[in-house]
């Protein structure tokens, strides 16, 4: 979700910390996305992740990806 959608309707999204599910492991579709990212900035995969700090991360590498760049 780009800045402006998140501006515009706020509370959408809340804080990864704050999830009731946070503490879970990451979702498939997390796994699948942060590895990408990570291939993308040269970071290291932690496969042990919760979903918050899955979330977390997705959101920094997001950035920095140069796939990403521009959007």
């Amino acid at each position: 979700m780009s800045t402006h959608q998140q501006d515009s309707q706020p509370g959408l999204q809340r804080d990864p910390d704050q999830w009731k599910t946070g503490d879970e492991p990451m979702t498939a579709a997390q796994r699948s996305y942060l590895e990408t990212l990570c291939h993308d900035t040269d970071e290291t995969f932690d496969e042990n992740l919760t979903k918050a700090e899955a979330s977390k991360m997705i959101d920094e590498l997001r950035e920095r990806s140069p796939r990403l760049k521009g959007e």
